[in-house]
């Protein structure tokens, strides 16, 4: 299987941004990808109207995206935003081959570095682990990649890749932060993570919004930790083949997930 990821740099309009998801699909299945990985808010940069920007997984965004997956035979895993029943909307990756469509909402919502996505966004609760051509695939959004329980549950739910789509705020040490935490990820569910982020602002002399938009450095990381390949900071498209007879070897050599033990926390006295 080959993976592509597309480190776009989103802007605040929907329409510009699925022409960039047009010609990124276009490009990645050019050169043989199977699967198409974009960022988080790839829909909208999280410094615009996101509210306005949201519609459902059926609306008509979405459907554009579907129907390209569907010309070009890929599977396409965007970020988009769509309505949550108490008026704000859920931070959504969009998962389809044109036939199938299926939605992860982020679980774990960035209340952190002064900025309060939950005051206009809701968490999800569900996990979802999807079949893309027999390999079994689980998901993630941004932050979750700080909380290593999910990426354990996705792998044993069965997941072998795990895609983390990311609008990953800039600042000291956040790029090194982030492919500490991409490979500890891979490491801890012993997994394939795909992680691609937004590309940075200034790497094309663009200034940077009000709200989280990225620092590049998407990345393919195998389940022993090893780097497959990587981009830098400005936008850019990553394709791999993912070699999924290294899994079991790996799983069967560090076995941390047949080794787990589940804790409890102590009685407080």
């Amino acid at each position: 299987m080959r993976i592509a990821l597309a480190q776009m740099l989103s802007t605040t309009d929907p329409q510009e941004n699925l022409r960039a998801v047009t010609d990124l699909t276009a490009r990645a299945a050019g050169r043989g990808a199977d699967v198409v990985v974009f960022p988080e808010a790839a829909m909208c940069a999280f410094s615009g109207p996101v509210a306005d920007a949201a519609e459902p997984l059926d609306g008509p965004w979405a459907r554009r995206v579907a129907s390209l997956a569907a010309a070009h035979e890929v599977t396409i895993v965007t970020g988009m935003f769509t309505p949550a029943p108490d008026g704000r909307t859920r931070n959504t990756l969009l998962v389809t081959d044109g036939v199938t469509t299926d939605g992860y909402d982020k679980i774990h919502l960035y209340d952190a570095f002064g900025y309060r996505e939950s005051d206009t966004v809701q968490a999800g609760s569900a996990l979802l682990v999807r079949d893309i051509g027999g390999v079994r695939f689980g998901f993630a959004t941004c932050y979750d990649v700080r909380f290593p329980e999910q990426f354990v549950a996705l792998a044993e739910a069965g997941a072998q890749v795990v895609v983390v789509s990311a609008s990953w705020g800039d600042g000291p040490g956040k790029a090194e932060a982030w492919r500490l935490l991409t490979t500890a990820r891979a490491l801890d569910s012993t997994c394939f993570v795909a992680a691609c982020g937004q590309a940075d602002p200034a790497s094309v002399g663009s200034p940077s919004g009000p709200g989280p938009l990225g620092v590049g450095h998407s990345r393919l990381v195998a389940p022993d930790g090893t780097l497959v390949g990587a981009l830098d900071r400005e936008p850019g498209l990553l394709v791999e083949d993912l070699d999924l007879s290294a899994l079991e070897p790996a799983r069967q050599t560090l076995p941390v997930l047949a080794n787990r033990v589940r804790l409890t926390a102590p009685a407080v006295a």
